[in-house]
């Protein structure tokens, strides 16, 4: 009779592991939270960091300023995205240029990448934002600090773009540029038509891994003067000496990357579901 029930029943069985697996994760997630609960309640200065940080009256008071300072972040990101994903794409494109005759240009474009990804962006905005002006160059040096934090974020993350669209570059099977050679296409018409849609079409999620970053780190333009969200939370600090302009502006960001990370993590779990099925 049991052996019957088991024939009769072979889905629960292949549910109880799933369902213990899940039980185990729910329940060591539940013991992991209670005890830092616990370790954060019993700390001797926890009184101090809420009233600090965590103040209901300031994080309500504190918002308004922040979140006007985060539009200042959002707008240096979008604008520094439509730019980066273009010299990125240039770069990338002008790298693999192939014979001898190119072998400048090249060269140019391996140096810059090598250039930018090896300095530290908050040198680069120091550079940028206090050297540009000092050349008294009337088109150069009269410009927004604005402006000179939307430079110093393209010059830095292009060079990683550009490394990422080599990488889809390099990925198309050179098969499809014989092919669209052959079809009567020079290399040019070939590279747009043929093999960059299929590159670009390969490293959307990495590219939205590296705008994750650059949305974090449009807060270091305020070390020039940019009045971002990190900016307006230093100055509530400044003036109520508590600190909930800082959580609040950490909120915002989360708001924003945490879903852009889901939404990648979706798209490389579909990439590879596409992959899998086309080589069955």
């Amino acid at each position: 009779m049991a052996a019957g029930a088991e024939r009769r029943n072979p889905g629960d069985r292949a549910l109880r592991g799933p369902r213990r697996r899940i039980a185990i994760s729910a329940l060591s997630t539940l013991v992991f939270l209670g005890v830092v609960a616990v370790v954060l309640a019993t700390a001797p200065g926890m009184s101090v960091v809420q009233e600090r940080f965590f103040s209901l009256d300031d994080l309500r008071r504190s918002l308004p300023q922040v979140a006007g300072g985060f539009l200042r972040n959002v707008q240096l990101m979008l604008i520094a995205e439509v730019l980066i994903l273009a010299l990125g794409l240039l770069l990338a494109v002008v790298r693999l240029l192939p014979g001898p005759v190119f072998f400048p240009l090249r060269m140019v474009a391996v140096g810059y990448i090598d250039l930018f990804r090896g300095i530290p962006l908050i040198l680069v905005l120091f550079m940028v934002g206090f050297g540009l002006p000092g050349l008294q160059l009337q088109v150069i040096s009269t410009r927004s600090i604005f402006v000179y934090g939307v430079i110093s974020l393209v010059l830095v993350y292009s060079a990683y773009v550009a490394e990422v669209y080599r990488a889809g570059i390099e990925s198309v099977h050179r098969s499809q540029m014989a092919a669209a050679r052959s079809l009567g296409l020079n290399r040019w018409q070939a590279m747009r038509f043929v093999v960059l849609p299929q590159a670009i079409r390969r490293v959307v999620p990495p590219l939205l891994n590296d705008f994750i970053g650059l949305q974090k780190d449009t807060a270091l333009v305020s070390v020039i003067g940019v009045v971002e969200a990190a900016r307006e939370g230093q100055a509530y600090g400044a003036q109520y000496f508590n600190y909930a302009g800082y959580v609040v502006a950490a909120a915002l960001f989360v708001l924003i990357t945490i879903p852009l990370a889901r939404f990648t993590d979706l798209l490389i779990a579909r990439d590879r579901r596409r992959r899998q099925a086309a080589s069955l």
